[in-house]
């Protein structure tokens, strides 16, 4: 069972885990200007999929391929279709602003959801949509036309496509019994392969083989893929799913301040008011689900002593507590 008492330890791995991510749209806008993004995204896929193989090796964790045609149409979507919409976005965007568009992908969901798989919509949910809605408008600012048009929809696309692919990997779930990281790898690696047949039609520049270039290549394989998916399994394990949600709160956070910090992306002020109605969206979203995640943990917990043998109301007698699983986010 996850607990919901967090440990210091998950807690500093979530920190890590978004310092890691969030970090990673600075290193991802920096390299294009030595390697065209298309052949980028091919290359950092390919070996993220790869470190993924390696870890499970070393984990020892189950590897067959279960449902192939379903994993390799979520590595299309999730992993190719996504990189590449946002590497590409980064070309014209900043990554501040870019990672902050990409994260509205929680407020795609849950009309996805609704849509898809008949989750309905509660009423702090559709308060979060509109806000989000409204941090939207700012960002873009349709009245000025400020920034890249093509770049801001590529982020929202981006945004778009991971939750269908998250839609996607939920219905997977319900008929097939994945584990994480294994499902995670060889989508990757699909993905990966169909980003390499993508760079190999697109004309594109030769690469500056920089320290640089080299740097954010590890940067992405070693931290922000392996370590950062070990991490993440570790926060699982030792989080409820609400309180682990609460990263995509701090990535998109921690993006925006490292791009104004490193690369001088200062926001408008419509800008800087977008970012902020969309992190309180972000929140309101995440404590939500952990909320749902610590009222879930307290009716599978088995009742006190002295609670089983008292009649519930009405003289019935209390449920038989149902064994609680951990829950590998949804």
């Amino acid at each position: 069972m996850t607990s919901t008492r967090p440990s210091r330890l998950a807690i500093g791995a979530l920190i890590l885990l978004s310092l890691i991510w969030g970090y990673n749209w600075v290193v991802m806008k920096q390299v294009i200007r030595y390697v065209d993004p298309f052949d980028f995204s091919a290359i950092r896929t390919l070996l993220g999929a790869v470190t993924l193989f390696l870890v499970l090796i070393v984990l020892r964790r189950p590897m067959p391929l279960v449902a192939a045609r379903q994993v390799m149409l979520l590595g299309v979507v999730q992993t190719a279709a996504f990189t590449a919409l946002i590497q590409w976005a980064l070309v014209a965007g900043g990554a501040g602003k870019t990672a902050v568009l990409v994260y509205t992908m929680p407020f795609w969901v849950i009309p996805l959801a609704w849509w898809v798989l008949g989750e309905r919509v509660r009423g702090l949910q559709w308060l979060a949509l509109a806000i989000a809605a409204g941090g939207l408008v700012l960002i873009l600012e349709p009245w000025a036309m400020r920034g890249s048009l093509l770049s801001n929809l590529l982020a929202i696309g981006g945004g778009l496509t991971w939750a269908v692919s998250a839609i996607l990997a939920k219905r997977m779930r319900r008929a097939h019994d994945f584990d994480l990281l294994s499902l995670t790898a060889w989508q990757m690696l699909f993905g990966a392969l169909a980003l390499c047949l993508l760079a190999a039609l697109h004309p594109s520049r030769p690469i500056d083989p920089t320290p640089y270039f080299f740097g954010a290549l590890a940067f992405n394989a070693v931290l922000a893929t392996g370590l950062a998916w070990l991490l993440w399994l570790y926060i699982l394990q030792h989080l409820s799913t609400g309180m682990a949600g609460l990263s995509a709160l701090g990535v998109p956070m921690i993006g925006a301040l490292a791009g104004w910090l490193q690369l001088g992306e200062r926001p408008s002020a419509a800008e800087f008011a977008g970012m902020v109605l969309i992190g309180g969206a972000l929140a309101l979203v995440s404590l939500w689900s952990l909320w749902q995640s610590r009222q879930q943990a307290r009716l599978q917990a088995p009742p006190k002593a002295g609670e089983a043998a008292a009649p519930a109301a009405g003289g019935q007698a209390p449920a038989r507590p149902q064994p609680c699983r951990a829950r590998t986010g949804d």
